[in-house]
This record gives C-alpha cells, sequence and structure tokens, in this order.
C-alpha cells in the first residue's frame, strides 16, 4: 500500500520558503534543541521521555532509539512507536515532505516489536506492521506488512510473515 498523506498546494515559491505558514519557528527551535540532546544520550528511558514530553510522540515500553536518530523536527508528534521497537542509529523518520508546489504530512505508524535497521529513512504517511524488520540502509517509501522482512533502496519485501515463520522453524535445532 502506498503512504497515507495530506496534500497542502502552495502557490508562489517552493513550499519550504513557506515553512513558517505550516509550523511555528519556535517548535522548530525547541524540537531541534531536544532532538539534539536525545540524539547524543545513551540513555534509553531518558530518551523516550523527552519524545514523550516535549515532542508530544507516542513511543511504547521498553522502546530503543539507538544513538543519532532524527525524528520529524516539525511534525513529531505525528509519529507512534510501538512496545519493544528498536529504531537502528542514524535512522531518520519524517512526517513532512517540503516539495515545489505543495507539502505532505503524514502519520507515521510503527508497531509493536519492530526492528528498524541503521542507516534507514522512513517517509510520511508509512504504517509498519507489528514484528516487521527493515534492513540497514532502507528507504521505507510504503507500507510494510506486518511481520515482514523488507529491505534496499526502492524497498522491497525480501520474507513475508509466512516466509520468515518457515525459515525460523528450519533454523530451529532437532531435539535429541
Amino acid at each position: 500500500m502506498m503512504r497515507n498523506t495530506e496534500r497542502h498546494p502552495v502557490d508562489k515559491s517552493n513550499s519550504l520558503w513557506q515553512i513558517y505558514k505550516t509550523v511555528s519557528f519556535w517548535k522548530v527551535v525547541k524540537n531541534f534543541i531536544v532532538i539534539q540532546i536525545a540524539r547524543y544520550t545513551p540513555f534509553l528511558g531518558m530518551k523516550n521521555w523527552l519524545y514523550r514530553i516535549f515532542l508530544r510522540m507516542k513511543v511504547g515500553k521498553k522502546t530503543a532509539f539507538a544513538l543519532m536518530v532524527m525524528p520529524d523536527i516539525m511534525f513529531p508528534e505525528k509519529i507512534t512507536v510501538g512496545h519493544n521497537s528498536v529504531i537502528g542509529y542514524n535512522t531518520t523518520i519524517l512526517a513532512h515532505e517540503y516539495l515545489i508546489k505543495e507539502y505532505r504530512l503524514g502519520e507515521v505508524m510503527i508497531g509493536d516489536e519492530v526492528l528498524i535497521g541503521a542507516n534507514s529513512t522512513i517517509l510520511p504517511g508509512v504504517t509498519i506492521g507489528n514484528g516487521a524488520i527493515v534492513s540497514a540502509g532502507t528507504l521505507v517509501h510504503k507500507d510494510v506488512p506486518e511481520g515482514a522482512f523488507v529491505g534496499g533502496n526502492p524497498m522491497k519485501i525480501i520474507y513475508t510473515k509466512e516466509e520468515m515463520q518457515e525459515r525460523n522453524k528450519a533454523e530451529l535445532p532437532k531435539p535429541k
């Protein structure tokens, strides 16, 4: 399924020149400071607290954001991450995109027990299903089914949930 975004046309210059018509300058400054603190802190609980309290992100219990993760600086409140998920090093999660003739906003929904590999980028309007695995360096430009293993640029499904279950069964040691 493709991304679910709200489209907002702009006139005159490209949409980035109209940024402060869409989001407050002071909100961006506050978010920038909070995100920079969270990017460098090694304390997982502190990161989650900063994201929940100051950015109004929805972050589940025992979720871990690695170092250098960059949530959306303008609309972090549009990001939801479920319980017990891992967001890998230097991942970017966007809830907005500014284009020439329009800007787009979209909720990003990351399910429970999701693994996002390092250096991935998640675009606005994407849902990543429970138990999914996103390979390192992936551009997530469309929804990821529950339990799937995806990777690449452009992102492709490498294994479905059912194929992953079969692989895991085959790799289990045989009882003696």
